[in-house]
């Protein structure tokens, strides 16, 4: 089992920036990739970046280049920092891991709310 806890969530100016966490723990060893959805009001999960073993990290193409995921492997933590936020950046965000047992798993984590006022 994997456990995922973000933190950073909060309210900011549109313009402004702001940094999620997500620290992992338990069986990370055969890793493949952590990363970032989110969810809007009213809208559907959608996938925002993800960074994988390599350190290589995609991203959801109309960010524009915004935010920017990078991962501390000795923390087995991995940051979002959102730069340049928009008010349609509004939703739960929510870290996943997904790890190679007998079969890909993903592990989820609880959510962290963020909200930006226009």
């Amino acid at each position: 089992q994997v456990q995922l806890v973000e933190s950073g969530g909060g309210l900011v100016q549109a313009g402004g920036s702001l940094r999620l966490s997500c620290a992992a723990s338990g069986r990370l060893f055969n890793l493949i990739d952590m990363g970032w959805y989110r969810q809007a009001p009213g809208k559907d999960r959608e996938w925002v970046a993800l960074i994988n073993r390599d350190d290589r990290s995609t991203y959801l193409d109309s960010l524009e280049g915004r935010f920017i995921l990078s991962r501390d492997g000795a923390k087995n933590t991995v940051y979002l920092q959102m730069n340049s936020v928009k008010p349609e950046d509004t939703a739960v965000y929510y870290c996943y891991a997904r790890v190679s047992m007998l079969q890909i798993d993903t592990f989820w984590g609880q959510g962290t709310q963020v909200s930006v006022s226009s």
